[in-house]
């Protein structure tokens, strides 16, 4: 059973965003899935990885879309995306030297981070940039 379902709900109107939120959630299922398998560290440590890689260039989106059309709130949603990563940089260096805590806190921090970011900033950006055509 996924940890996380993806729904309307998280929707923020804008096709290529909404792609990529899809695929975040697919990797915290896939992360959650190996977890619960009791996969080797290493196979947490190559999803986990993927995640860091694919979170920047999703994150590179979003910004490039709210520069391109002055979105008030950039400087904020963007300390948001660091945040994230540098959480994402933290589990990877522990994973790496042999201090893995990958356990459910981190996997809860990381879906609900994920959820709420998306249903709470997110959402604020998707009528903005709807209005000036971004879809």
């Amino acid at each position: 059973m996924s940890m996380l379902a993806w729904n309307d709900r998280l929707a923020v109107n804008i096709k290529e965003i909404d792609d990529q939120h899809k695929k975040l959630v697919d990797m915290i299922n896939k992360l959650h899935d190996a977890m619960k398998g009791g996969k080797a560290d290493a196979v947490v440590l190559g999803i986990v990885d993927e995640m860091k890689k694919y979170a920047a260039s999703h994150f590179a989106t979003e910004e490039r879309h709210m520069k391109a059309h002055a979105y008030p709130e950039f400087a904020a949603h963007k300390a948001e995306h660091d945040k994230f990563v540098a959480k994402v940089l933290q589990v990877e260096a522990d994973c790496k030297s042999g201090k893995c805590a990958m356990s459910m806190d981190i996997l809860n921090f990381l879906s609900n981070w994920l959820v709420n970011h998306i249903k709470g900033t997110d959402k604020k950006y998707g009528p903005y940039l709807n209005a000036r055509g971004v879809k």
